[in-house]
């Protein structure tokens, strides 16, 4: 998590630390807001024996998706994140609102707008297609062998 942005970290973890609770996982949250620092946190979660990473939301950490996607290989650390453009980086999987979908919205809203509609008088929206993405090419690099039936779940698979 990205530590200068604390209103995404705070939703972010607490979302997090709801699913690792429900799963009997232990979740172990580690900061970065530059790129040194994402050096540490890949060694730093490979020394804690972490089973993989989730990278959170924050434009640093997209800005820094393919080096994130390196050192996940490096460290043998999976590597899931909300964004298909994450995983085509080369992360294990995604799974998140479908970024298109959301675009396409948004530019609905703005012709509304455009045509006199008020802002404050426009509902607000939240995404309504999500979509898994796997890398099969980083997961058998790691070793992960993907179950079948989540494949078959998977909206895209870049192989």
């Amino acid at each position: 998590m990205n530590p200068t942005n604390p209103e995404t970290m705070k939703v972010e973890r607490q979302n997090m630390q709801a699913a690792a609770r429900s799963l009997g996982m232990e979740l172990i949250v580690v900061n970065a807001s530059t790129e040194s620092e994402i050096e540490r946190v890949f060694a730093a979660a490979a020394q804690l024996r972490a089973a993989a990473m989730y990278v959170g939301s924050d434009a640093f950490l997209v800005s820094q998706r393919a080096r994130i996607a390196a050192l996940g290989l490096r460290y043998a650390l999976p590597t899931i994140a909300p964004s298909r453009d994450d995983v085509v980086a080369g992360e294990l999987m995604s799974y998140g609102s479908n970024q298109a979908d959301m675009y396409r919205q948004a530019g609905i809203y703005v012709g509304r707008i455009l045509k006199g509609e008020k802002p404050s008088d426009l509902p607000v929206l939240e995404p309504t297609k999500f979509e898994l993405v796997i890398n099969l090419k980083t997961a058998r690099t790691l070793g992960i062998s993907i179950p079948q039936a989540v494949l078959a779940r998977a909206d895209e698979v870049i192989e």
